[in-house]
């Protein structure tokens, strides 16, 4: 007889509550810039690059556009960004930062030094950490083993 698998033994249960005491340690990193976490994410994805479709942002993202609008409409409040109808193509949505959100970015640029100060970790044990989790998540998307066989 198997025993049932312990919650202390899961991946999972660890990848779980590592995102929320993380996500729990960026609220008084934001909250002076008036950013949510997830509202923190689009703005980065915009600082890399203005000028992206809804579309473009989801995709970086992983994020449907039911998860996104309202964080757009949310920043769009906030004067951060705009949001227009595309020109060639009506259908797309382009979202550029205002002056404000592209200003924004400087007061935002000491968080991931708080945070690893937060997290007693310097910034090559941060990085090997995240490349780690990306190749991890990457590989959930290949065909290796078929999950729910012995094995896998």
């Amino acid at each position: 007889m198997t025993s049932a698998p312990k919650l202390s033994d899961q991946l999972c249960f660890a990848a779980y509550s590592f995102t929320h005491a993380l996500t729990r340690a960026y609220r008084p990193l934001l909250e002076p810039l008036g950013l949510t976490y997830p509202q923190y994410l689009v703005m980065l994805v915009l600082w890399e690059a203005d000028g992206q479709t809804v579309k473009e942002i989801g995709e970086r993202l992983r994020l449907d556009s039911g998860t996104l609008t309202p964080l757009l409409k949310r920043l769009e409040a906030a004067h951060y960004l705009t949001r227009r109808r595309g020109q060639q193509d009506e259908r797309q949505v382009i979202v550029h930062l205002t002056d404000e959100g592209r200003a924004l970015s400087e007061k935002a640029a000491g968080v991931p030094v708080d945070l690893g100060c937060a997290m007693g970790a310097d910034w090559p044990e941060i990085a090997e950490l995240r490349d780690h989790l990306i190749k991890l998540r990457d590989r959930l998307g290949e065909a290796g083993c078929a999950i729910g066989e012995p094995g896998a």
